[in-house]
């Protein structure tokens, strides 16, 4: 049964404790990633093989496998995807950043050029569910950027093939190629090339923990995203909010994973004690109902604040992924959320809204990072380079002031590059 936690009554340390996953997998990882660097696309297949219990003919999915995917997606789900797609497009359209020069002073130009990486690898996670959400939300970001090949790769079924609903959303997100492998060998082979993997340049997208530390252990000789670890829900609600919303809505995390959270911060001692009843009368319901109830036994919290404002400095402390803020008028709080990944707004916006069909971005930092990291997003497929030019008399202005800068840290071959270019010299 969740817990209920009165602020102030109880040590901050079990008001704020995270649970972290304990689970070591740093050395196998590594022996994935070598082996899969030094054998390609042989070790690929043995990993499929022994992890995902599968070996399919071919690594890539081919054009009939994905003719064959789209025509037995009912058509109704399609255009519940175009109608996902079109949102996500709009939203994330406004993210893109255009290059700029500055050139407001007589022989100096300077600038940046936005571009974006030439190949990215998105991992979209199978297993105990399938994400075709995912696919949308890491591939259309990537093409509006101008990504020139946007590489999938996910586990395979028993049968050797890919769930016809990621294929489906591959489809109309325009990903150039979806690869068979999950796992860090699937990481290892973006990461280092294979010889049906291409490398990547940045690799994104959520994973378990073997992804999310094969992650961590290729980033340098690849851009990541982020290191992302099991979903978690806050939900800042009023006493006049409906506990089987509230309900609702932290369990639409806690069925994700048994290492999920689903936190509730409330200035309503009542509303604690009826959605804990609710938690209790809506799990059984589930399908995923011993994940859930894992979830909330071992992950889940209600705590009880003074008031509203009190309640917004603790979901600020544990910078959430998903935000939810169930009150009447929710703007009046929102310049006051500092760290949070996304923040849904009112009574009628359930976190759902965003996995699937609002349009902004549901790949988002966990574990307290929203503190320093953002949601994926259109920046994290591009790089920036920048450039000047000076003519030799704006060099001539400022070469003094160059070579005293250069010399006060000691490095006279700087200074000396700069006044030579200023000096008359003998033929």
């Amino acid at each position: 049964m969740i817990r209920i936690l009165k602020y102030g009554e109880v040590p901050n340390s079990e008001i704020f404790a995270r649970f972290m996953p304990t689970l070591d997998v740093a050395d196998k990882v590594a022996e994935i990633i070598r082996n899969v660097r030094e054998r390609g696309d042989e070790a690929l297949r043995e990993y499929t093989e022994k992890y995902d219990h599968a070996r399919p003919e071919s690594i890539v999915v081919t054009p009939e496998e994905m003719r064959e995917a789209l025509d037995c997606v009912e058509p109704d789900f399609l255009r519940i995807l175009e109608k996902a797609a079109a949102n996500i497009r709009k939203f994330h359209s406004r993210q893109v950043r255009n290059s700029f020069i500055i050139n407001d002073e007589d022989g100096i130009l300077m600038g940046q050029k936005v571009i974006p990486v030439d190949r990215a690898g998105l991992y979209v996670p199978g297993g105990t569910a399938v994400y075709p959400s995912t696919v949308l939300m890491d591939v259309i970001p990537a093409k509006i950027a101008g990504v020139k090949e946007v590489i999938i790769t996910t586990p395979p079924g028993r049968d050797g093939k890919i769930n016809p609903a990621i294929l489906a959303a591959a489809s109309v997100a325009g990903a150039d190629r979806i690869v068979k492998a999950g796992g860090a060998q699937a990481i290892a082979a973006l990461a280092y090339g294979t010889e049906s993997v291409p490398k990547a340049d940045r690799i994104v997208g959520p994973g378990n923990a073997y992804v999310a530390e094969a992650k961590r252990q290729v980033y340098g000789i690849v851009s990541i995203d982020m290191i992302a670890g099991p979903s978690e829900i806050l939900v800042v609600a009023d006493g006049a909010s409906d506990p089987a919303y509230v309900a609702a809505d932290m369990l639409s995390q806690a069925e994700h994973d048994k290492m999920s959270s689903a936190v509730l911060v409330t200035d309503s001692a009542e509303l604690a004690e009826k959605v804990s009843a609710e938690i209790e009368k809506q799990i059984p319901q589930l399908i995923r109902a011993a994940i859930a109830r894992e979830s909330i036994d071992r992950n889940g919290k209600i705590i009880v604040a003074e008031d509203l404002r009190a309640a917004i400095d603790i979901s600020n402390e544990i910078a959430p992924e998903h935000l939810e803020l169930c009150v009447d008028n929710p703007f009046d709080y929102l310049d006051s959320i500092r760290h949070a990944g996304s923040v849904f707004l009112g009574r009628n916006c359930p976190e759902a809204l965003g996995d699937y069909l609002a349009g902004p971005n549901h790949t988002l930092p966990t574990q307290g990072t929203a503190r320093f990291c953002s949601p994926l997003s259109v920046d994290d497929f591009v790089k920036k380079t920048q450039y000047t030019y000076y003519t030799a008399e704006a060099l001539r202005r400022v070469a003094k002031d160059v070579a005293a800068f250069a010399e006060k840290e000691g490095l006279t071959g700087h200074a000396r590059s700069a006044l030579i270019r200023t000096e008359q010299r003998q033929g």
